[in-house]
């Protein structure tokens, strides 16, 4: 199964001591996984920023699953700040992702929030359907003991279904307002009207955890900024004089007109803005028609690039452009400004939160809906690269 064993032998692993609140700082065995909190923290005893009221019992938990089986980039960088505020308070817990191997990104680049991942075997509706290797994952899940489950996917009778299953005994979530509640100590309804990330604090607040922000993060490394380095096309671009364009996203409902889209490239290359295409190799296609469609000259990088060079070549653009889909929130992750076009998603849930960095257009029909885009981008064009 692709999923690292809680105890695997040479596995770095988190030691599970109960001990009360505030923890006290212990120093990490041959061979585990580092003590995030001792790091942090230095000298003496670990302060977790569990409230006093809690509803997560004593000794608090020391094994934490997260549920989410959510497959976009967006809506792993969406959990961070959720992830971030577990940390805070439970700075010793062994806290585990249960979601898609996609989710492998999150364990890689957040080690300090992250010890594991246990992969959830074909998603949530394959899980629904009663797959063959089910019974082994909840095996698997069941040999870890949690002693809490936090579903952070949504609020659907699978996504709590699951929860259940995983044998935590305690459990928490979001329901649908006027539908079953597994726990009404600890499950809250959902709330529709919230950005997606204070959706997912909402619930660690009643458990007593308190938020440390909403901002996004992204580490950026060198190796990334070595693999963008290494892609030709991409060597003469200088940081801060290049606009990023990504005409894509794995909706089709999600996505504005590649038309559009070369007449933003046109405008951008009349400001004398070098205007670099990026997407997956699947866009490839929708990325050439923009390309074609514009008599400006472009840099394209469809198919090219990386998670982490995607993230080294925005982290250096001046602004991006882009639809609703995963680079947006790595433009808000690395502050980067930018313009998300929304023509089939809930920009109450997924816009940037930062609306002085990002603008979030929902574009009226036709060459109004350019004006519109055009203006949110010379607005931010006319303003600072980055925010103070």
């Amino acid at each position: 199964m692709a999923s690292r064993a809680l105890a695997a032998p040479g596995a770095r692993s988190r030691t599970l001591t109960p001990s009360a609140h505030p923890i006290p700082r212990s120093a990490p065995r041959s061979g585990d996984r580092p003590n995030h909190a001792a790091i942090r923290s230095g000298h003496g005893p670990v302060h977790s920023t569990l409230r006093p009221d809690h509803r997560l019992g004593v000794p608090v938990p020391r094994r934490v699953a997260v549920v989410r089986a959510l497959p976009g980039l967006g809506d792993m960088l969406c959990l961070v700040p959720a992830l971030r505020a577990l940390r805070a308070a439970l700075p010793e817990a062994y806290v585990t992702l249960v979601g898609l191997e996609s989710g492998r990104l999150l364990l890689e680049r957040f080690p300090e929030y992250l010890d594991d991942l246990l992969v959830l075997p074909g998603g949530l509706d394959e899980f629904a359907s009663g797959r063959q290797d089910i019974p082994a994952f909840l095996a698997e899940a069941a040999e870890r003991s949690f002693d809490l489950a936090v579903q952070l996917h949504g609020s659907s009778s699978i996504s709590n279904g699951l929860t259940l299953l995983l044998g935590a005994r305690m459990r928490a979530g979001t329901y649908p307002t006027g539908s079953f509640c597994p726990d009404p100590a600890r499950f809250v309804p959902l709330a529709a009207n919230l950005p997606e990330t204070r959706r997912l604090l909402r619930v660690l607040d009643v458990l007593g955890i308190p938020a440390q922000g909403d901002d996004l993060e992204f580490p950026v490394t060198d190796e990334d900024r070595s693999a963008l380095a290494s892609i030709p096309a991409a060597r003469p671009l200088q940081p801060g004089r290049y606009v990023v364009v990504h005409p894509g996203s794995s909706s089709p409902e999600r996505r504005w007109s590649p038309h559009h889209f070369a007449i933003m490239v046109n405008l951008l290359g009349a400001l004398r803005l070098p205007v670099v295409l990026t997407g997956t190799a699947g866009e490839a296609p929708i990325v050439r028609e923009v390309a074609g469609g514009t008599r400006t000259e472009t840099i394209d990088l469809a198919g090219q690039t990386a998670v982490g060079s995607l993230a080294a070549l925005v982290e250096g653009a001046r602004l991006v452009l882009c639809n609703d889909t995963g680079i947006s929130h790595l433009a808000a992750a690395l502050r980067v400004p930018s313009v998300v076009v929304f023509t089939g998603s809930e920009p109450e849930r997924w816009a940037p939160p930062d609306d002085g960095l990002h603008r979030a257009v929902h574009p009226s029909p036709g060459l109004d809906g350019v004006e519109d885009v055009l203006s949110a981008t010379l607005s931010l064009l006319a303003g600072e690269r980055r925010a103070a």
